[in-house]
């Protein structure tokens, strides 16, 4: 059975918005590029909705001029990548972001998040048998921190997969976190010396998203670091890949930070699990 951290596979990454596949897929997407893989990216909406970092281009939050800004990041993100990216239904796609929860998007009639699981599944179903993986990676049933374009994206991940023959299904993963890597980022975190003194750091006690799970509950691991010589070119692969989303993440020397100025450590690696719902 392919897994996600094999060479020699066709992977595609499914993502709700621009970005999220460099933050949630990113070593697994530069890994298999730098190992020769063909590696594909399906994107279900232009991101919308998204909070704008610059200041310089905070005049465009909520606006339609910044669907064209998200797009020019995300396609400068695949061509450094060297990935292949699609859209959800065509280009432009058929959905829209729908904003945090209880957000007055979430009512648009394109909200991605509101449509019938099926209609999108379908149309993702038909990507699949096109672009024929044998990988497909996406979020976990929570959506990694609950965004309910994320848990739109794996419901319909599963339900496309469903819907192909099971001879004809490629193996089906869900990026999670153990908690022992948290753990251990949110230490090196506070112990980080020249961390921007402008961010907050979690304490040991905050909470962690969803993706946060046992360690048990990750069983196949991505780790650039145990293929020595790789490590330094996969992670700065990533990175520089992750800089072009500059509307939605500042990357900084080893971690990076959101609208909400909370520090992140940028991951090294990333731990994956079958998708449930699959037989």
């Amino acid at each position: 059975m392919s897994t996600p951290l094999a060479p020699g596979v066709r992977l595609l990454a499914v993502h709700a918005h621009p970005d999220d596949e460099t933050l949630a897929t990113g070593v697994a997407l530069a890994q298999h590029r730098v190992w020769g893989d063909e590696v594909h990216v399906v994107t279900a909406t232009l991101g919308e909705e998204g909070e704008v970092i610059p200041d310089e281009l905070a005049h465009l939050e909520g606006q339609d001029g910044l669907t064209d800004v998200r797009r020019a990041e995300l396609a400068a993100a695949m061509d450094t990548l060297g990935v292949q990216h699609h859209f959800l239904g065509g280009d432009p796609p058929s959905w829209r972001d729908s904003g945090m929860a209880g957000s007055a998007a979430a009512s648009h009639p394109r909200a991605f998040a509101g449509a019938p699981v099926a209609e999108p599944a379908s149309v993702l179903s038909a990507q699949i048998r096109d672009i024929a993986p044998d990988v497909v990676v996406t979020y976990d049933p929570d959506g990694g921190y609950a965004h309910p374009d994320h848990i739109q994206t794996h419901r319909v991940v599963v339900a496309a997969l469903s819907d192909l023959p099971v001879e004809d299904r490629p193996a089906g993963f869900m990026v999670l976190t153990p908690r022992s890597w948290a753990v251990a980022d949110r230490e090196w975190l506070r112990r980080h010396d020249s961390l921007d003194a402008s961010l907050t750091v979690p304490t040991a006690t905050d909470p962690y998203p969803p993706s946060v799970v046992p360690d048990e509950m990750v069983d196949h691991v991505l780790d650039p670091e145990a293929h020595g010589e790789t490590a330094a070119a996969v992670l700065g692969l990533r990175d520089a890949a992750l800089r072009h989303h500059r509307t939605q993440v500042t990357v900084y020397d080893g971690y990076y930070a959101l609208s909400n100025d909370i520090a992140a450590r940028l991951a090294r690696r990333e731990g994956y699990a079958r998708l449930p719902g699959l037989g």
